[in-house]
């Protein structure tokens, strides 16, 4: 059989394909690697959190959190009192592993956060607004219900998954290492799910039972905060909301203490000034 040289057919090496087609395509395969990486780092991270060693945690972490501490005379007493508090109440929890910590954010929303290494902060805002020692203790005992169940680590994995498909992405200028480790502690301090919340809820509530031995000034915290408005409140607002509303969680915590048998009523105590120096 002879060969007979010839030229190429026109068009050979021109794709068929729209190029904004293409374009399409090729974002979309890397937006799905990379949220399907985002996923399994944030389902490894959920799998692997209660099994870290605190001691590790500790040491991964130990001056990772911005404290949030002031230079002026106010704030070492004012985080004397609360480490006292948070102290009485972390001894309900006899298995408790942690050395916690307080620390006083200077924020206008009243909050309150579990963060790695033991950490509980505080907002200014939430200590103008508590009005009792029993309800700043419930709020205290809340986050250490975080801490028990592990889910301010579990946040955080989450805020890595999150961190990784935008460094994947290119967001953000770059995939340095601080970049990252910021938009996941970002992450980490939002807020957790409902199911994380009631949970927390609801050990919060055995410590304060165990304090006082009523839970009167529980659900007072949730009492002075608005609900959710707008476009979204009513009957359906609570299932588009991270949190369930507020009316959701009294009802939720007066079941529990029913069930339980802990009174609603009792003595709350004075609560000594936390209100920064002006």
């Amino acid at each position: 059989m002879k060969f007979k040289p010839s030229l190429p057919e026109d068009g050979i090496n021109v794709s068929h394909t729209h190029p904004l087609r293409e374009a399409l395509l090729l974002v979309g395969g890397v937006v799905a690697i990379g949220a399907a990486v985002a996923t399994a780092v944030a389902v490894a991270v959920d799998l692997a959190a209660p099994h870290i060693p605190i001691e590790l945690e500790a040491r991964l972490f130990s001056g990772w959190i911005d404290r949030g501490v002031e230079d002026d005379g106010a704030v070492a007493p004012r985080e004397r009192l609360l480490a006292q508090l948070l102290n009485r109440m972390a001894r309900h929890w006899p298995e408790n592993p942690y050395v916690f910590e307080i620390a006083i954010w200077d924020q206008p929303e009243p909050n309150a956060v579990a963060l790695p290494g033991g950490v509980i902060a505080v907002t200014n805002a939430l200590l103008e607004s508590v009005e009792s020692e029993n309800e700043l203790a419930f709020v205290l005992g809340h986050e250490l219900g975080h801490f028990h169940s592990r889910d301010h680590l579990r946040g955080l994995g989450r805020g890595v998954a999150f961190s990784l498909l935008l460094v994947a992405l290119g967001v953000g200028g770059g995939g340095s290492a601080v970049q990252l480790a910021s938009l996941a502690g970002r992450f980490a301090q939002r807020d957790f799910d409902r199911t994380q919340e009631i949970e927390a809820d609801r050990f919060g509530l055995a410590l304060l039972a165990a304090e006082y031995g009523h839970v009167s000034g529980a659900t007072a915290f949730f009492e002075h905060l608005p609900e959710l408005d707008g476009p979204l409140e009513g009957a359906f607002a609570s299932y588009f909301s991270t949190h369930p509303l507020n009316a959701d969680r009294i009802r939720a915590l007066h079941a529990a203490a029913s069930e339980m048998g802990w009174a609603l009523r009792g003595e709350r105590q004075p609560l000594p000034l936390l209100s920064p120096a002006r």
